[in-house]
């Protein structure tokens, strides 16, 4: 009997699984087009992976593990269709940031990847423990401003990094200024590598004009097997173009990454803000693909899903992934249906390491470059930039402080500066909130902005105040200077009308406030009024006790029914201006 009830719960659980899920509500007319967009994914899933590889400081190779591993992790446990996950541009940085200080001088390849993929699998805990205490809105931390500005510093950051790989010399700095300084110094030196130079300006020409002129042809894939092509017939590793060789044949095992006990703290810190921003950046491409598809986004088991490929990844020597929108596009415009797509770019990975790991072996260095400066470009938005500065200033320089401070202070603090500022200026606008008088208008309903309508009508002795922000600590000494001001009028009025609609809460740092505003006036004989107070607000104000001080009969339903009890009591009629 036990076993009977049982199974059902076991197929109810497998059911939620959203992998297994999408296999059992599998269409046959979808497989053509699956393996069709898998195919052509897989084209732009080995040059991008070990492209982002080296920018996070890694082997070549630790791409095409984490590639493989994170689609496979994220088509049984991510809600999407046909969103891909894997080495980002976006986080290359900030694992390199993370990882190779860790490795130490000489960078060490073996102990940076077994730190990448801790940072891999710590970036999973945090995500799997966010899903579980249902933390999907800590995507929204970053606001757009703080974003595109974070996003801008990252771009240069990418390409100025690049730039010496692109031109076939190295520089040893570890800040931007200093890349900038070595970067100048070489080329003032002569130390440009002519071949390398060609084919790594030429690969950044040929992606921006295919991609811009030919969208639907595989641009990195044109590019890498020009270059390919290009090393074996000029014998371009004779002319000082460094290639990437013949890769590590077979496939990675099971391996538990071996890392000091100092070492997690640091891996803590940048797994952090790796979680935010692939969250973030996951959230968004979630967004724009379900708008199409008709799909909802689920915050909460997109966390799963990230969590999921991340824990793959980490045990097979990957490091942490993010949602990539050029390859989920790609894959789309392929005509995918199903995570059955990244299943077959991961099945075709290992066929290659297995079968064939020299196909690769003639790629030249600068050609990879390429493809990560051009990535570098698709991250910057300098037109929202500049719209920031045309629509709200204070936006701009939000963007602009994200900006400089990924910049001159490096990825990691810069992820950080861009949340403490969205965060800043949330709370900033809450401690100095619009606030405005009211008065009525001929010919419109309700009550409505003087600022917007200095003629509008107003009873003589009452003004009617709204305050846009719950009232709490950081607000109220400014919300008690304002009434204050208005009781001080000329003449004073004896009704202060707080249109108390946008007040979503009183805590008892303002309740405090509003007791000892509300004796002050009355001792100059001004009533405080609330209008419109919502009910959970007007309850909590009861519970601290503050109708002792408060009149009762001084809260209303409505703005009109305070103004119409106000004009009941003295007979006064509206007049024009500031009457």
């Amino acid at each position: 009997m036990a076993t009977r009830h049982a199974t059902p719960r076991v197929l109810s659980r497998l059911r939620a699984v959203p992998g297994v899920r999408a296999v059992s509500s599998y269409r046959r007319e979808w497989l053509a087009r699956d393996l069709v967009a898998g195919v052509v994914l897989t084209t732009l899933l080995v040059p991008q992976g070990m492209a982002y590889a080296e920018l996070a400081g890694l082997p070549p190779i630790t791409g095409l593990y984490t590639s493989t591993l994170c689609l496979l992790g994220y088509a049984v446990c991510g809600p999407s269709r046909i969103l891909v996950l894997g080495p980002d541009s976006s986080l290359g940085p900030m694992i390199a940031a993370t990882v190779l200080p860790l490795a130490g001088a000489g960078g060490n390849p073996d102990r940076a990847v077994a730190l990448a993929s801790m940072l891999a699998l710590m970036v999973a805990l945090v995500m799997i423990l966010a899903r579980v205490a249902r933390l999907g809105f800590v995507a929204d931390l970053i606001s757009r401003p703080t974003m595109i500005g974070y996003m801008n510093g990252l771009a240069l950051t990418i390409l100025i990094g690049q730039l010496p790989k692109l031109l076939g010399f190295k520089v040893e700095a570890d800040t931007l200024i200093g890349e900038c300084v070595g970067l100048v110094e070489k080329l003032a030196a002569g130390a440009v590598v002519p071949a390398a130079a060609a084919v790594g300006i030429g690969g950044v020409v040929l992606l921006l004009v295919l991609q811009r002129r030919l969208p639907k042809v595989p641009a990195v894939l044109v590019m890498v097997v020009l270059a390919i092509g290009a090393a074996a017939v000029f014998e371009l590793d004779e002319h000082g173009v460094g290639l990437v060789g013949v890769l590590p044949k077979g496939f990675p095992p099971f391996t538990v990454p071996d890392v000091r006990l100092d070492d997690l703290g640091p891996l803590s810190a940048g797994a952090l803000g790796i979680a935010v921003v692939s969250l973030a950046d996951t959230i968004s491409n979630a967004s724009a693909f379900a708008a199409r598809t008709g799909q909802e986004v689920r915050g909460n088991q997109e966390m799963a899903g990230i969590g999921a490929a991340n824990l793959a990844a980490g045990f097979f020597q990957g490091f942490p992934v993010s949602t990539s929108g050029s390859r989920t596009a790609v894959a789309e415009r392929a005509g995918a249906r199903t995570q059955l797509t990244g299943v077959v770019g991961a099945a075709l990975i290992v066929l290659m390491l297995v079968l064939v790991p020299g196909l690769f072996r003639n790629l030249p260095q600068p050609a990879l470059a390429a493809v990560v400066i051009v990535a570098s470009l698709s991250l910057a938005d300098v037109l929202g930039t500049v719209r920031l500065w045309r629509q709200r200033r204070v936006e701009f320089l939000l963007s602009i402080a994200a900006f400089l401070g990924v910049a001159f202070l490096g990825v990691l603090p810069g992820i950080a500066i861009a949340v403490a500022l969205s965060v800043l200026n949330v709370f900033r606008r809450a401690w100095w909130p619009y606030d405005t008088v009211l008065g009525r208008v001929p010919g419109l309903e309700g009550y409505h902005d003087v600022r917007s309508y200095p003629g509008a009508q107003r009873l003589p002795g009452l003004v009617i105040y709204r305050f846009d922000a719950p009232l709490f600590f950081a607000n109220a000494r400014t919300f008690r200077d304002q009434i204050r001001r208005l009781a001080k009028g000329d003449p004073p009025p004896s009704w202060i009308v707080v249109a108390a609609e946008p007040m979503t809460d009183v805590d008892t740092t303002a309740a405090d406030v509003l007791e000892d505003l509300d004796e002050t006036l009355n001792a100059a004989h001004v009533h405080l009024v609330f209008a419109e107070l919502k009910d959970p607000v007007r309850r909590k104000i009861e519970r601290y006790g503050l109708t002792r001080t408060l009149d009762p009969d001084h809260f209303f339903p409505t703005v009109e029914a305070a103004v119409a009890a106000y004009r009941l009591r003295t007979g006064v009629q509206w007049t024009t201006g500031a009457g």
